[in-house]
């Protein structure tokens, strides 16, 4: 009854608040955009302190709105946390997880058998229900058999791929990934969409740029309210820029493609200016996961004063940059400290909508209207999973671990490091470490970087664990994993001949195989 008392409230709120948007007829639900980065690390923007500041759109989108400076994904990897963010639940629960191995990250590469289940209601899906039309731009990652197209899961348009831009491949032990418009194929990375490896050239962000704008302004042409999901995965390894981008950042390569993100974002909001639809048009910019420090410094990003990167659930793997903007609704150069989870984007835009999340599911975001347009803070937990394990969650201030592993010694001894220069005796462990009976706890305002644990004999560390201990075993008991989707792979499922191959004479032979467990890093 609470949830949906928060709901009514919140709606009325939404109401009173559309209504300044002007006396032309009923209003209209607020056009959602969800700008999603991929492998974008906290310390990128120049807003959170990035010493080059070549991040002046952004910068300027943080100061016209409200910086998040504790927002965190639902996992330190692409897959789960876009799965998250589009279900508004955690892995553990909607499936993008693998019982593989103990705490083992896993995701969508081309052989994978699993994908996002027909059980799980998407941001889209649920949408319609208001009207909105909607549209994925970029990388979808949520699997890339029929079953799983986008436009299967709520979506109306789509022009991207099914995953990142790996490659290229010889087309025999493995295809080249393909790049869709709605149902068909239109050509293939590194064939008709070039990325040059070697200099870093890919007009591929342009490309993405202009499909934003074009259906910006053909929804506001037909008076649609619209859900657009940019999910560009320039700045993943190996990153790629257009040639005016090039050589111009201080940053090298990795800068290059900041900075033609920060541009488009740009163009997409100064679009939204010229339209005169600023105040119809709620905007969030995040990322998936941390900065790839593995790729860094010249294929990574920067985690500012965090722990480790991408594929941990230390700070650097989790905490993203976040900013929320719509004028005339959001007060102008705020900054929230309210903790915040890319999950509630998909209750926050339901909010917006004057819809209410599923009643027969647990939903794990939660609407984060009260913190933009009161104010208000919530006191709720962010739980850090990795696989089928949780690591680690974090109650205010303070984070508990109970489970420490950056990876393998195996993995390390071959140059795997999620970690570079920043090993922390007893905390960057190579061996999977439990400590569910006494976990490390840090108080993050002080420690940021959680080098230094709170003593066990601390009053200061007795009551924040009698905090989290309940909220754990909470969350613990009420737990009912998903069917996990992540476990079988199998080659003969790759793209060999997606739909619309036989037009660009683009189909291939699949080789002879059998469907086998996933082989997942350790």
């Amino acid at each position: 009854m609470a949830a949906v008392a928060e709901v009514t409230r919140w709606r009325l709120l939404l109401v009173l608040s559309v209504a300044a948007l002007g006396a032309t007829g009923a209003p209209r639900p607020p056009n959602i955009l969800l700008l999603l980065m991929d492998d974008m690390g906290w310390g990128d923007l120049g807003v959170y302190g990035e010493p080059s500041r070549e991040t002046p759109n952004l910068d300027q989108m943080a100061a016209e709105g409200m910086l998040f400076p504790n927002f965190y994904t639902a996992n330190p990897l692409c897959s789960p946390s876009r799965a998250a963010l589009l279900t508004g639940r955690l892995p553990i629960r909607n499936g993008f997880y693998t019982t593989s191995g103990h705490a083992r990250n896993a995701y969508t590469p081309q052989e994978i058998v699993g994908g996002i289940p027909d059980s799980e209601h998407l941001l889209p899906e649920l949408l319609k229900e208001a009207g909105y039309v909607s549209k994925i731009v970029g990388k979808w990652h949520l699997g890339h058999r029929p079953q799983f197209h986008p436009l299967k899961h709520g979506f109306d348009e789509w022009f991207g791929s099914p995953n990142c831009h790996f490659g290229p491949y010889d087309n025999r032990a493995r295809p080249n990934i393909p790049v869709y418009r709605d149902w068909e194929m239109v050509g293939r990375y590194y064939e008709e969409f070039p990325i040059n490896l070697k200099t870093g050239e890919a007009n591929l962000t342009q490309i993405y740029l202009q499909e934003a704008l074009d259906f910006i302004r053909r929804q506001q042409a037909a008076r649609r309210p619209f859900f657009l999901y940019w999910a560009v995965d320039a700045t993943h390894a190996p990153v790629y820029a257009s040639k005016p981008f090039l050589g111009t950042s201080q940053r090298g390569r990795y800068g290059d493609a900041v900075r033609e993100m920060d541009d488009s974002v740009g163009k997409i909001l100064r679009l939204l200016q010229d339209l005169r639809i600023t105040k119809d048009t709620f905007v969030f910019f995040t990322s998936d996961n941390g900065a790839a420090l593995i790729s860094a410094p010249k294929q990574g990003g920067s985690n500012g004063p965090f722990l480790c990167g991408k594929q941990t659930t230390f700070e650097g793997g989790m905490r993203e940059p976040a900013i929320a903007w719509w004028p005339g609704h959001i007060l102008a150069g705020q900054v929230s400290h309210q903790l915040g989870s890319i999950m509630d984007l998909f209750t926050t835009s339901l909010a917006l909508a004057g819809l209410e999340p599923p009643r027969d599911r647990t939903i794990d975001g939660v609407s984060l209207l009260p913190a933009m347009l009161q104010g208000q803070l919530t006191d709720r937990p962010i739980f850090y999973y990795r696989g089928n394990t949780l690591m680690a969650v974090t109650l205010g201030q303070y984070k508990a671990h109970f489970w420490t592993w950056t990876n393998s010694w195996e993995e390390f001894r071959q140059g795997i490091d999620f970690c570079p220069g920043q090993n922390v005796s007893g905390v960057t462990t190579h061996t999977q470490e439990e400590h569910t009976k006494l976990p490390l706890i840090f108080h993050l305002g002080r420690d940021p970087g959680e080098r230094f644990p709170l003593s066990f004999a601390s009053t200061e560390y007795v009551d924040a664990l009698g905090r989290i201990t309940p909220v754990v075993l909470q969350h613990q008991e009420a737990l009912v994993p998903g069917q996990p989707q992540l476990n079988v792979c199998d080659k003969a499922v790759m793209n060999w001949a997606p739909p619309g191959c036989e037009k660009s004479g683009k189909c291939l032979t699949p080789p002879e195989s059998v469907p086998e467990k996933c082989s997942w890093p350790h």
